[in-house]
């Protein structure tokens, strides 16, 4: 049995915890806790450690999805979430463009904790006023060999479609490490 740990992370509210919940087939593991300030009221609770949900992909491959807190006070959960991740999803709100600087910050955050395979999710999709997918490459600068979908969070095909693309440059680059 072969299990693959990725870390799904992202700005405040960009809906990590619900794409965590549409795909696992176990019940979510959360730390929500409620919001205690009026300052940012896009949402009742917060992420203060970690969600954390399993999806059997076949016999012999499971993936271990590790979903980030969203708020900067909580970054020490970070370094310790992404140790042993094999990749990761950066997960953005596509109406919110407010918080692109913070999900450009939290990409480069990533990619020093390790070399991993990575793709851009960009949720809400469903949304009218949601960015596409190529507005935010551009938005966030991010390269052309990176991945970036388009993404809701609520949809469990949509969420299972992101996964799939993350996996498979997962297991690429497992199979050039091998050949190597």
């Amino acid at each position: 049995m072969q299990t693959v740990k990725m870390v799904i992370t992202g700005p405040f509210s960009a809906g990590k915890t619900e794409f965590i919940s549409s795909v696992s087939e176990i019940d979510v593991v959360t730390t929500e806790r409620k919001i205690s300030s009026d300052a940012e009221r896009v949402k009742e609770e917060t992420t203060v450690a970690m969600d954390f949900g399993r999806i059997t992909v076949d016999d012999d491959l499971v993936l271990y999805l590790f979903g980030t807190p969203g708020q900067r006070r909580f970054d020490f959960m970070w370094e310790i979430l992404s140790e042993g991740m094999l990749g990761f999803i950066v997960l953005v709100d596509s109406v919110r463009p407010e918080t692109f600087r913070e999900a450009k910050h939290i990409l480069e955050v990533f990619r020093g904790y390790a070399t991993t395979p990575y793709v851009v999710a960009a949720n809400k999709q469903d949304m009218p006023d949601a960015w596409s997918p190529d507005d935010l490459r551009i938005a966030l600068k991010i390269e052309r060999e990176i991945k970036v979908l388009g993404c809701v969070a609520l949809d469990k095909e949509s969420v299972k479609n992101v996964l799939l693309e993350l996996l498979y440059s997962i297991l690429e680059r497992m199979q050039v490490e091998e050949e190597g």
